[in-house]
């Protein structure tokens, strides 16, 4: 499968509201296209999904090593992948979208704002491609795609602004239509603030989607991941409360998932090990606090099922969680911990952690990566024990990650199944 980044010039930029338009046009001319995401991301893939009706594939080489983002890419089911780019292309301690654009070897299609300038489009275009050399990535700037232009003088103007290794490739006009509201960790999910598909139309008709599909490459492959043969089953939160699951899970486990729903009572899904991964519990923190899943977690925890919580999930398993409002609500006590929502975000990072023992997620002395982002602090009882120590990040209280009682871990840090990070949850004891 073929591939193209779309890199921004910066953060706000209007990287997605580009790459779905470009993803509208390609299917518009006849190609199948798979939506993908530079770096750590649950929203902006949501929003790919929505469109396309295909998961988006999230690339990070840091979460999930060289290998493990080439399979990741591989997984996908199109025949041209769009990649959106994280923050500005060069922008990252650990991960950019030129390093991911460099590790697949694909092309860069700059989407940049123009919505008060012509010639300088050409200059942003060409500084970005020379800046290449400069920060020792090896990349092609291809194209660019002028976010916020109108037609005819105005886009005739960056068309003749750009050097002539760059290609006009199209723009995105300024319309209310194509705006995503946002809240806190970013934007509203796909599945709640779907763009509007007739504007996105508008837009993908002045995107060239064949010269698109003509400089789009072939990634390298990677070796294929040890098989995953226990047999045994991974029962998974899955609503709206407990939405941030990359698909790598599904790829890793198979159809070993039993997915269950909190926010509808669900009860735990007959299964070796239970799944909650982060979201927004913050936002369904009364109808949580009434169902009785969180319960039957609580039952099932001091049973010694394992049980792992990513961010929101670990809010779920805390004593409480206080919302951004000052409302407490009782969640399933599992863990020594309250939780209460902040007005600014708490940390927002790549992270590894080195495990203090062995728990259900992992074994004594193991690094893991992953990243966290997150508007909650967290209140730890005094005889509270951690999982893992923190070499990058902030973790729960700054030196410690993995809070665990019984055979029960819930961590801030969010891990790709590509990297392993699950295999131990499920694995035979």
């Amino acid at each position: 499968m073929k591939g193209v980044v779309l890199g921004g010039t910066s953060s706000g930029v209007g990287k997605t509201v580009a790459a779905l338009a470009t993803m509208r046009a390609l299917d518009a001319a006849g190609y199948d296209p798979q939506p993908a995401k530079a770096g750590p991301d649950f929203i902006d893939p949501s929003h790919h999904e929505a469109i396309t009706d295909k998961p988006s594939r999230s690339l990070d080489p840091w979460l999930a090593g060289s290998d493990g983002t080439r399979r990741t890419y591989h997984r996908g089911e199109g025949d041209l992948c769009v990649i959106e780019g994280m923050m500005g292309l060069y922008d990252g301690t650990k991960v950019s979208t030129a390093r991911v654009a460099e590790l697949l070897e694909l092309p860069v299609v700059l989407v940049v704002d123009a919505k008060a300038g012509m010639q300088s489009v050409g200059a942003t275009a060409l500084g970005f491609e020379n800046y290449a050399a400069h920060a020792g990535v090896d990349i092609d700037v291809v194209g660019v795609v002028a976010q916020r232009a109108h037609g005819g003088r105005h886009a005739d103007g960056i068309r003749e602004a750009l050097p002539e290794d760059i290609a006009y490739l199209g723009r995105v006009p300024p319309m209310s239509d194509l705006e995503i509201p946002d809240r806190h960790l970013g934007l509203e999910m796909g599945s709640e603030s779907p763009l509007d598909t007739d504007a996105l139309d508008e837009a993908a008709e002045t995107i060239a989607a064949d010269t698109i599909a003509d400089i789009a490459r072939e990634p390298p492959t990677a070796p294929p991941a040890d098989p995953l043969d226990s047999g045994r089953r991974l029962a998974v939160a899955s609503d709206a409360a407990f939405c941030f699951r990359y698909p790598s899970l599904r790829d890793r486990f198979d159809g070993a998932i039993e997915p269950f729903s909190p926010l509808a009572g669900d009860p735990v899904p007959d299964a070796d090990a239970v799944y909650l991964p982060g979201g927004y519990p913050e936002l369904h923190a009364e109808t949580l606090a009434d169902a009785e899943t969180l319960d039957d977690l609580a039952a099932r925890a001091a049973d010694g099922l394992p049980i792992y919580g990513e961010c929101g999930g670990m809010m779920a398993l805390s004593k409480s969680l206080t919302t951004a409002e000052g409302q407490q609500y009782e969640m399933a006590g599992v863990l020594p911990v309250t939780v209460e929502m902040r007005e600014r975000y708490q940390a927002l990072d790549h992270v590894e952690l080195t495990a203090r023992q062995e728990s259900p997620i992992t074994t004594a002395g193991r690094r893991q990566r992953g990243h966290e982002f997150h508007y909650s602090s967290a209140s730890v009882d005094s005889d509270a024990t951690f999982a893992f120590d923190v070499e990058r990040g902030d973790g729960i209280d700054g030196d410690h990650d993995g809070l665990t009682e019984y055979a029960t871990v819930g961590t801030y840090c969010h891990a790709h199944p590509a990297s392993g990070a699950f295999d131990t949850l499920v694995a035979d004891r």
